[in-house]
């Protein structure tokens, strides 16, 4: 029997986007909101849902490449901040590098760990408790500083906003969880704007990634960094790239990844 011509390109869109199977539906609304995202590289991270939701109930993707012989583990987080996209899109270009890095590296990405920010309009900064994530994390001057920090040296901003308590949000719950699960000896965090090269915790940082120059921006109550870094004794990269908006060019990506694995060989080496 002949399909007709609208018939078969109606089928061909539904074999690809409208009927994909549920575990393929985070990439349409990836695609349509990311920076340099395909839908073809996004469904090629083979997302899978974790057991947390956002404030909102939007589903929290990670995704786990997982060697024969795995050696060192490496958790790498975009999205924190749901207006900084390009790190949400550079997440997902780095899940396609590690499906095609033959080493023993055990990769765990989570590429947007904010999506009620991400996908707001316009996106924000916050989830939508309106807390900053990235201020939420249980550090040891959590309690004493915090709140004073945030009233005195931000201004009461409201884009950074730490909670009203450690861990009072899911999306910072579930990471703190994922770090207890997988016991990372690497955490690479992927930020925006100030294109710079960040690093807390122990071991000799990188000097560069890319373009990338090292030069440590501080240490605040509830980050990452000093969560992980301080106060569990792991390393942790912060990336900052140059635009929220925009991704590096694909090359410009490859490249700090090498410098990345290059930098990992030296300073992970006792841990494997």
């Amino acid at each position: 029997m002949r399909i007709p011509q609208i018939g078969a390109v109606w089928l061909a869109f539904c074999l690809l986007v409208a009927c994909a199977p549920a575990s393929a539906r985070p990439c349409d609304e990836f695609f349509a909101r990311l920076p340099n995202v395909s839908w073809a590289l996004c469904n090629a991270a083979q997302l899978q849902a974790s057991d947390a939701n956002s404030v909102k109930g939007r589903t929290i993707y990670t995704s786990t490449i997982s060697p024969s012989q795995p050696g060192a583990r490496v958790l790498v987080i975009g999205g924190i901040h749901g207006d900084e996209l390009s790190s949400a899109s550079m997440a997902l270009h780095w899940i396609r590098y590690a499906q095609q890095s033959p080493n023993n590296v055990q990769w765990k990405f989570i590429p947007a760990l904010n999506p009620d920010g991400l996908f707001s309009q316009p996106a924000k900064r916050v989830n939508a408790n309106g807390v900053d994530l990235n201020r939420n994390f249980p550090t040891s001057d959590w309690d004493k500083n915090a709140l004073s920090y945030w009233e005195t040296k931000t201004r009461k901003d409201p884009r950074r906003w730490p909670g009203k308590q450690a861990l009072s949000e899911p999306e910072s719950k579930f990471l703190f969880e994922e770090i207890q699960r997988f016991k990372p000896n690497l955490i690479v965090s992927i930020h925006a704007p100030y294109g710079v090269l960040d690093f807390d915790g122990p071991a000799e940082p990188p000097r560069q990634l890319g373009r990338l120059i090292l030069n440590p921006v501080g240490i605040f109550p509830g980050s990452l960094g000093n969560y992980g870094g301080l106060h569990k004794g792991m390393p942790v990269v912060t990336i900052e790239l140059p635009s929220a908006t925009l991704t590096p060019r694909n090359v410009e990506m490859e490249r700090m990844w090498r410098d990345l694995h290059q930098w990992m060989g030296g300073a992970l080496a006792h841990n494997n």
